[in-house]
């Protein structure tokens, strides 16, 4: 398991009430590296937080662990089956790509 799966495991799973349930798909093609998240129903707003906060937050610790790595990493959280949050929006959006941003400008994301 590579350090970026490693770290999103970690954080997701101290997130969650069934850390079991967790599951994460990583890819490496010329894009950079996408990987793909499922959790639990009931776990679903405890990963996107409130207005998405949590979910930018968690992207923009993956892009800081990514430029460690001179890697572009790409989180997307799959929605849960039967699930309506997506409903009249573009579901593409759940998709937040890495920028070459500096480690600084990843640091100040975080400050909210």
């Amino acid at each position: 398991m590579d350090s970026d799966q490693k770290f999103l495991q970690f954080v997701v799973e101290q997130l969650v009430d069934e850390p079991n349930a967790v599951k994460i798909n990583r890819k490496v093609d010329e894009m950079g590296v996408l990987m793909t998240l499922d959790v639990a129903p009931a776990d679903m707003g405890k990963i996107i937080g409130r207005s998405g906060n949590t979910a930018k937050a968690i992207r923009t610790l993956l892009r800081v662990v990514g430029m460690k790595n001179n890697a572009r990493v790409n989180l997307k959280i799959n929605e849960p089956e039967g699930s309506t949050r997506f409903a009249g929006e573009n579901r593409e959006n759940n998709v937040v790509a890495a920028d070459s941003a500096t480690v600084d400008q990843a640091i100040e994301d975080l400050k909210m």
